[in-house]
C-alpha cells in the first residue's frame, strides 16, 4: 500500500483500477485537492494497493503517515477501470 499523488485529475474515483509502476493497482481512497486554493491544477491524493491489500485498508491496519509516498502526472496514469462497482442493492 502507498499514497500516490496526481497532478492533474485523470478522471478516476475511489475504486478505481489503474496501471501503475507496472502493476495493476485499486484506488482505495481518493482525496481532491486543490480547485480553489493551491497549486495550478488539482491533485489527487490517492491510497493504491493491490487487490489483497483491500482488507488491511478497510480495517485500517496500516499507519497513514509511514505509507510510501510517489507522484505522477495524470497523463501518465493508464486507467484500467474509471470507479468501482456499485455496492449491490437488497
Amino acid at each position: 500500500m502507498k499514497r500516490l499523488i496526481i497532478h492533474g485529475d485523470p478522471g478516476i474515483r475511489k475504486g478505481g483500477v489503474i496501471e501503475y509502476d507496472g502493476d495493476e493497482q485499486v484506488l482505495f481512497q481518493v482525496t481532491r485537492n486543490g480547485d480553489w486554493h493551491g497549486p495550478d491544477r488539482v491533485q489527487l491524493w490517492c491510497v493504491i494497493g493491490p487487490e489483497e491489500e483491500r482488507e488491511d485498508f478497510q480495517r485500517r491496519n496500516f499507519i497513514p503517515m509511514y505509507l510510501d509516498v510517489e507522484s505522477a502526472d495524470a497523463e501518465d496514469i493508464d486507467v484500467t477501470q474509471r470507479r468501482g462497482k456499485p455496492a449491490a442493492q437488497g
